[in-house]
């Protein structure tokens, strides 16, 4: 998941809570039992972490666990990618539940007793790799739910794909497509063909043991931006004699922000242009021929996204050219944005309220953020929610944020991650019966 954010939540009401049926009071039970050796797969995964399309030692133990539980395993889709099938013993729709697997080049220092002491080379540098964005609780947290509905196999009425997936953070640049969309390309979603998707992800500063959903667009899509300004270099003494594209690039940053603030109808959807990175130049009295900048772009909608695309372009390359420069744009598409299937949405909220509390489910605003589970949702109907996970021990002042060497997580909120997959799972099938 790229970046983290403060959650706003609003409290949701009237929710028609149903009934446990016998068999979601026994894969309840379930979950508690299997709780110890939920947080043993954890701290596993956490302790050796390995970067996207790295996920060797990932992937085989999750290979073990799924071939113990007897499951159809299917090993490497996407590169390291895994998939499961349990065929249960009635007909009825397939459910896929996903889990992303891949860590980040960070070091961690968090004092965890089970931290990660990992350490790669990463674009030349020495670097730590962490799981600072909950993905080893994701895997850990589908595992038990695959032996729990398998110890179930016979009452289930349908099928159940599980897909551990690589990449959610990014293929190497050389690599790409890779995660969820390489897994689409390859058939993940086909042989048996899923009917619907669910997926989760824990939020480290959203109170723990809370379900946080929202029907429609939940996150951002997200691109890359990249604009190289070429100008003509002089002495530092003498501008007069250059194409500064130094002054460009400034001009072009400041552009670039009026896309969003004066010609895009916030009142629809949001949108973000960020410029994180310039480069220029070697020495302070050499105005330099060249200067880039890169940036990444974030949207709710599509053909909002597609606008920004081309005001960007215009934008640049006219006031580049308006000084005697020239601006190449190159747009990087990554992400789309996630956004919840309405109808399955709202047919499924009684079941987080079954495994969480109707006082623990509740609405969130969109966030700017991205996950490339949404490749998913443009080919079946899918739902993605997030699961609090703020630890309790720590004062709310505290800011274990995601994608930074003190994340943490409360690992007493993954069995609420386990009873709503399993419940999900359930309900959808019962539904699609009747």
């Amino acid at each position: 998941m790229k970046n983290i954010f403060i959650i706003a939540v609003l409290c949701f009401t009237n929710v028609v809570f149903a009934q446990p049926t016998k068999l979601q009071s026994k894969t309840d039970a379930d979950a508690k039992a299997l709780e110890p050796k939920l947080i043993e797969l954890r701290r596993h995964f956490h302790q050796t972490p390995e970067l996207s399309n790295r996920e060797f030692k990932t992937s085989a133990k999750i290979v073990e666990h799924l071939k113990s539980l007897g499951l159809e395993v299917q090993y490497p889709v996407a590169k390291t990618g895994v998939v499961a099938l349990l065929k249960g013993g009635k007909p009825g729709p397939v459910v896929a539940l996903r889990a992303d697997m891949d860590a980040l080049p960070i070091t961690e220092r968090n004092g965890l007793p089970f931290a990660s002491k990992a350490v790669t080379d990463f674009g030349g540098q020495q670097t730590g790799v962490m799981h600072a964005c909950g993905h080893d609780a994701h895997m850990a947290i589908l595992l038990i739910a695959a032996e729990i509905l398998t110890k179930h196999k016979a009452e289930l009425k349908g099928t159940v794909k599980f897909i551990f997936q690589p990449a959610e953070e990014g293929a190497p640049a050389d690599e790409w497509p890779g995660g969820a969309e390489l897994m689409v390309k390859e058939g993940v979603l086909e042989n048996p063909k899923v009917d619907a998707i669910f997926g989760l992800h824990v939020q480290s500063l959203l109170p723990s043991g809370q379900i946080a959903y929202r029907s429609g667009g939940l996150m951002a899509s997200v691109d890359g931006v990249d604009i190289k300004v070429k100008g003509k270099g002089a002495h530092g003494a003498t501008p007069w004699d250059s194409v500064d594209p130094i002054v460009v690039a400034a001009q072009i940053v400041q552009g670039l922000q009026t896309i969003v603030s004066r010609q895009t109808e916030l009142t629809k959807a949001g949108a973000v242009i960020t410029i994180g990175s310039m480069h220029a130049g070697v020495r302070r009295n050499i105005i330099p021929e060249t200067a880039t900048l890169e940036g990444t772009i974030r949207a709710f909608d599509d053909a909002m996204q597609k606008k920004i695309h081309e005001k960007i372009k215009v934008t640049a390359e006219k006031i580049a050219e308006s000084a005697g420069a020239t601006a190449d744009v190159k747009i990087l598409t990554m992400y789309p944005a996630t956004v919840n299937h309405e109808g399955l949405t709202n047919k499924m909220v009684p079941s987080l309220v079954r495994a969480a509390g109707q006082q623990n489910v509740v609405v969130t605003q969109p966030v700017t953020m991205a996950e490339d589970f949404s490749f998913y949702q443009r080919k079946v109907p899918g739902f993605f929610f997030f699961l609090g996970a703020y630890p309790a021990q720590m004062n709310l002042t505290s800011q274990p944020t995601h994608h930074t060497a003190d994340f943490m997580l409360d690992e007493a909120a993954m069995i609420t991650g386990v009873k709503a997959l399993v419940n999900l799972t359930l309900d959808y099938m019962e539904s699609a019966k009747k």
